[in-house]
């Protein structure tokens, strides 16, 4: 069953959230942090992305840029800023997109329950991008990033948030530049506290990873390390809500050359696969599984998987599968996707027209639109113990950095 608990959170002061609030850090490229927190002292990103504080150029590998990140969160607290909750508390964070609301509870989730499987994965972590994270939370002493977990729904748990959500008053409560709105309420009743420690531990058998893979393997690893000496090391940073709250988004797919084909010929040989149906200067946006758009040459096509040409399996039946082994690799010879440089991955919160501008400007050759994966498919995939090709999953909205950091010493 999942361990959950509460924590003294680090938080900015009322007056200052929205400012301090700031985009996930692995969703912005440093020219874009930099461009993002101009004119913002207050930024998050200035602890998350410190390389944005540092010359030009700077490796954002270096101690240099970990030191910046701790120095800046120091100076922070020193400037009231931030400030530490006097006792744990657990916190109720709803986020607002487009009229759809989800609501979760922002807590600390055991390591153990990590490495024991209760805490379940869909994904394989990247070894450097496991460490940049790990030297961030060493030399901070704080995880910064908040780790996303989906559950399976519980009435009781339901019917106690949403009560608090009715009757009390959030501390934050404020739209981002991006549209969506931030609030956050503190659960400090300690009757509450204990009663939502319990309902997890009795009636939610395990909960899964939606996103933040690699924050939750760093978070893992510094706990073996001398960095992790404490406490607090044992524990990490989750938002967890429920199944029926989230919403996935297609994860799309650039690729920077065909393989040395000329266009026509990498047109026949999708054909031996897939149904290919030309769309023109249309857009094509998958509206069931199975269904791929593509775009290359200025042209959009649908592509239909052919019966027979993948398994009904939990993992062969999703549709990075499908185009994985029918397309990219025996087409495009892309074996890996966690480390073939050819390859990129555009968030379907960017739009399609991302993936055109992408190949119209030259950049890449070929893009490809997915229908998203469900929840229920990763739950599937999760428990039985497979994981999903890298980039399968793409959630929005996205949890702010910054609102709600937990310290580990």
């Amino acid at each position: 069953m999942a361990t959950i608990a509460p924590f003294k959170a680090l938080r900015p002061q009322a007056q200052f959230a929205r400012q301090v609030a700031s985009p996930p850090y692995d969703v912005l490229n440093s020219s874009e942090a930099k461009k993002e927190a101009i004119g913002n002292p207050y930024s998050f990103l200035h602890i998350t992305k410190s390389e944005i504080d540092l010359p030009e150029g700077t490796d954002v590998h270096t101690g240099e840029v970990y030191e910046k990140a701790k120095d800046n969160l120091q100076a922070f607290v020193q400037r009231e800023v931030l400030f530490t909750e006097n006792k744990p508390c657990y916190y109720i964070y709803r986020l607002t997109m487009n009229g759809k609301s989800q609501t979760g509870l922002v807590c600390v989730s055991s390591v153990d329950d990590y490495e024991n499987d209760v805490i379940k994965k869909h994904e394989f972590t990247r070894p450097e991008k496991e460490q940049d994270r790990i030297n961030h939370i060493s030399t901070t002493g704080a995880q910064t990033g908040n780790v996303f977990l989906a559950y399976k729904n519980v009435e009781a748990l339901d019917v106690l948030i949403a009560k608090w959500e009715n009757e009390k008053s959030p501390v934050y409560d404020f739209v981002a530049d991006d549209n969506v709105s931030h609030t956050i309420w503190i659960v400090t009743d300690d009757k509450v506290i204990d009663n939502i420690t319990k309902i997890f531990n009795e009636k939610v058998e395990a909960t899964y990873i939606a996103d933040g893979h690699h924050r939750a393997a760093s978070a893992a690893k510094v706990r073996l390390s001398a960095a992790g000496d404490s406490d607090g090391a044992s524990w990490f940073l989750t938002t967890l809500f429920p199944a029926s709250q989230l919403y996935i988004m297609d994860y799309n797919r650039v690729i920077k050359d065909l393989n040395g084909l000329l266009q026509n010929d990498f047109i026949e040989k999708i054909k031996e696969n897939f149904e290919v149906k030309p769309n023109g200067t249309e857009a094509v946006s998958p509206k069931q599984l199975h269904d791929f758009g593509m775009y290359t040459g200025g042209e959009w096509y649908t592509l239909t998987a052919k019966p027979g040409t993948y398994t009904t399996d939990p993992i062969g039946v999703l549709d990075v599968t499908i185009l994985q082994n029918n397309l990219l690799d025996k087409i495009l010879g892309i074996k890996d996707q966690r480390t073939d440089k050819r390859i990129d991955f555009v968030g379907g919160i960017r739009g399609l027209q991302e993936l055109e501008k992408r190949v119209n400007s030259g950049e890449m050759k070929v893009a490809f639109s997915l229908y998203p994966v469900s929840i229920q498919q990763l739950f599937d995939i999760a428990d039985s113990g497979n994981v999903m090709p890298p980039k399968s999953t793409w959630f929005e909205p996205k949890l702010r950095d910054g609102l709600l950091t937990h310290l580990i010493k």
